[in-house]
């Protein structure tokens, strides 16, 4: 479990959650994880050095929150159109 601590101004840091973190608590695969930043539909990571990237706690729990709340209002919603057929193949 992820403790909260205190800055030296008294306010709280925000718990910051690695890659396989974030694949623990959201079931998909990294490549989807990858894709879904990209195209701005999941939170933004945030790089603490060049080979190091973490997530906000508190904005993966927004997200999931918001997965859910759009699931139970729209009870209808599709599949996406699955891949891209590419017209040069054949």
């Amino acid at each position: 479990m992820v403790t909260t601590s205190k800055r030296s101004d008294g306010r709280e840091l925000r718990p910051m959650l690695t890659e396989q973190m974030v694949l623990e608590l959201v079931p998909i695969s990294r490549t989807t994880l990858f894709r879904l930043e990209r195209a701005g539909k999941f939170p933004r990571s945030v790089y603490v050095s060049p080979n190091r990237r973490f997530w906000f706690r508190d904005q993966v729990i927004a997200w999931q929150t918001a997965i859910n709340d759009n699931d139970e209002r729209n009870l209808k919603r599709g599949r996406g159109k699955g891949r891209r057929r590419r017209s040069d193949r054949f």
